[in-house]
């Protein structure tokens, strides 16, 4: 089978694999779609190699047919439709038995620490399956993993209807968040600096702005009558973005930090103290979130298809890495299917 494979010094290749039979406990899966996100282009620039091994096949936003399984597999058969829930824990750290098990102490985050789904034919254990619903096209259940992110983060800010939300940075994970936050009732504003992003947010209803022309604070200031955000949530990774997710805040406003922060960042403590902000770490998500996800999709309150720019095949992994990584696209899927094409 084949199986697009990250060897290091930002390259990633297709290369001839033998599929090994599910073990106990085990389910094979026929890849249909994988998606490329921000943590790929991480591990193609060599940034995760303490994680990840090279040759090791990457990819974890993914959706498949159930072909076989292993003994000790109960409820799933050949040809059921599934997406697979990346998460691996332990169920004895101190994480774990506190009930936060999706944040694992000793987390397996499967396509990143064990292998992924750039290939055609992968194995997993069955206890990270979950049903594909039938009206859910596998196109587009190849993105509930990015969707459930967002269904966590609106959790997390612990969102109610009627809130003034600003969501800082338009990639597709904002996009997500600010569409999932508007099915949940909020008000919603985005600030993105690049115009492409801009249009595809105005595309799925989102009202978006460039923070760079726009004075954010006076709009923030006549947008909420003078109080101020009651959440933001910081997606840019940038430390403007992180000022302006904070200073746009109203008093007791809650900061949901999405973004990977590699490089520790100002933070105006300041006003943190004056307004009696609250701050928000937002890892991956829950069972209850990947779940709410697959039914958003499957009910079309999100469409997720209009963040799809390309559709390339397997063979043609590296240019779509290439692709995503020049910022030319919004978010690039990869078909795995055997028979497969452009789409």
């Amino acid at each position: 089978m084949l199986a697009g494979s990250y060897i290091g010094h930002n390259t990633i290749t297709i290369s001839e694999r033998v599929a090994a039979p599910p073990g106990p406990g085990e389910v094979e899966l026929a890849v249909a779609f994988t998606g490329i996100c921000g943590t790929d282009l991480h591990v193609l620039h060599g940034a995760m190699d303490k994680r990840v091994k090279p040759p090791a096949v990457i990819g974890h936003e993914m959706s498949g047919t159930v072909t076989a399984f292993g003994s000790d597999v109960d409820g799933w058969a050949a040809g059921d439709r599934a997406v697979v829930m990346p998460l691996d824990w332990c169920g004895s750290c101190p994480a774990c038995r506190a009930g936060n098990s999706h944040i694992c102490q000793k987390l397996n985050f499967i396509g990143i620490d064990s292998p992924g789904s750039l290939q055609e034919r992968w194995t997993v254990p069955a206890r990270v399956l979950v049903r594909v619903p039938e009206k859910l096209s596998l196109k587009t259940a190849a993105l509930t993993e990015p969707t459930a992110v967002a269904v966590h983060d609106v959790r997390r800010a612990g969102l109610e209807a009627g809130e003034k939300v600003i969501v800082v940075g338009g990639g597709p994970i904002g996009l997500l968040i600010a569409s999932v936050a508007t099915t949940f009732g909020a008000d919603v504003i985005v600030l993105e600096v690049n115009p492409g992003r801009r249009a595809i947010a105005e595309d799925l209803g989102l009202r978006a702005l460039d923070p760079v022309t726009t004075d954010v604070l006076a709009f923030v200031e006549d947008w909420t009558g003078g109080a101020g955000a009651a959440i933001s949530f910081e997606v840019s990774a940038s430390e403007a973005g992180f000022g302006t997710a904070v200073s746009c805040l109203a008093v007791r406003g809650r900061l949901v930090v999405v973004a990977i922060h590699s490089t520790p960042k100002p933070i105006d403590l300041q006003r943190v103290f004056w307004r009696e902000l609250t701050l928000h770490g937002a890892r991956v998500y829950q069972q209850r979130d990947f779940e709410a996800a697959l039914d958003i999709l499957a009910e079309g309150r999100v469409d997720v298809e209009r963040l799809i720019t390309r559709v390339l095949p397997l063979e043609q992994v590296a240019s779509a890495f290439d692709l995503l990584d020049s910022g030319r696209a919004m978010k690039v899927l990869v078909d795995c299917r055997a028979e497969r094409g452009q789409g």
